[in-house]
């Protein structure tokens, strides 16, 4: 692989994380138990991490590649999706397994909430990396998803490990409270201890310290990584280090909040797609809140505009 550029500040981002097939599905009323609930049902390409690439696209970065598992049922509809939307994707075709899919039932307020069947996605396994990935990389981006299984585990551990050793910063999306607090804290933590950046929401935030507080919790977190950012709804995001809140960015302005599902992924692709073109900590931050404001407004994990 060659050399890539990802704008002013140079280098482009990998993102080792996953595709699934997202069935949103837009309700009013709670669905009624052992009867019809009318709504809204869209089928789209997610994955937290594609998700993520793709909005670092979106926010200006312009060598963004994913490395990923899909089955062989959709993995072809998967790789043109993301070459669509500018990613250079690499997945790995799985015969056994399907690709992952997530039915997001999505509220009259926008809120979320998920039904996950992993498929492929935990079975991203060491023969599927490359070092060559790295090849120009300003910086590295796991999902968190990955680290909730074995194999899968494996790979985003050897990834942050190769990262390491060649200089290159590395952030990790926590991406589940639910599957964080079954992994356990102490677990999770030891798997992302020394990255540059963590990126959780308030929830995963509180499973990972004990503590109530977002700001606590994100003091706490940042004597263990170097940086943290906790994004807390429409409150905005929280910057810590060395044990010390930084800066408190307030949210971006949506003015119709339609499905929430991704917006904690487009914060982190544009913050990275910021911090990759030079941009300070706080700006950067910004630049994902905007992001953020952007995907509440849309239905599904992905930007709906695509570059030429």
């Amino acid at each position: 692989m060659g050399e890539g550029g990802g704008g002013p500040g140079g280098g482009g981002l990998l993102v080792v994380g996953e595709v699934v097939t997202d069935v949103v599905v837009r309700h009013g009323p709670a669905p009624l138990h052992g009867t019809d609930t009318p709504a809204r049902i869209t089928t789209l390409p997610g994955g937290s991490g594609a998700n993520t690439a793709c909005w670092a696209v979106r926010r200006g970065c312009r060598d963004v590649r994913l490395l990923a598992r899909a089955g062989a049922d959709s993995a072809a509809w998967h790789r043109d999706a993301l070459r669509r939307a500018g990613v250079r994707p690499f997945l790995s075709v799985d015969e056994a397994a399907p690709t992952g899919t997530v039915v997001a039932l999505v509220d009259s307020s926008a809120e979320r909430t998920f039904l996950t069947d992993s498929g492929a996605v935990q079975r991203l396994s060491p023969g599927d990396w490359s070092s060559a990935l790295l090849d120009g990389a300003a910086r590295l981006h796991v999902s968190g998803y990955l680290l909730f299984a074995p194999t899968s585990r494996a790979t985003a551990s050897l990834a942050l490990r190769e990262a390491r050793r060649r200089g290159v910063p590395a952030s990790v999306d926590p991406a589940s409270a639910g599957f964080l607090a079954d992994l356990g804290a102490a677990a999770f933590l030891d798997l992302v201890e020394g990255v540059d950046l963590l990126l959780p929401n308030a929830d995963e935030a509180r499973v990972l310290t004990g503590l109530p507080d977002p700001a606590d919790a994100a003091a706490k977190l940042s004597r263990h990584v170097g940086r943290v950012a906790v994004t807390v709804g429409d409150r905005g995001v929280l910057l810590a280090a060395g044990g010390a809140v930084t800066a408190r960015v307030p949210a971006g302005a949506v003015h119709v909040p339609v499905d929430s599902t991704g917006a904690g992924d487009a914060f982190t692709g544009g913050f990275l797609a910021a911090l990759i073109a030079g941009a300070d900590d706080v700006t950067a931050a910004s630049q994902g809140c905007r992001a953020g404001a952007e995907a509440v407004a849309t239905v599904g994990g992905r930007p709906t505009w695509h570059p030429a």
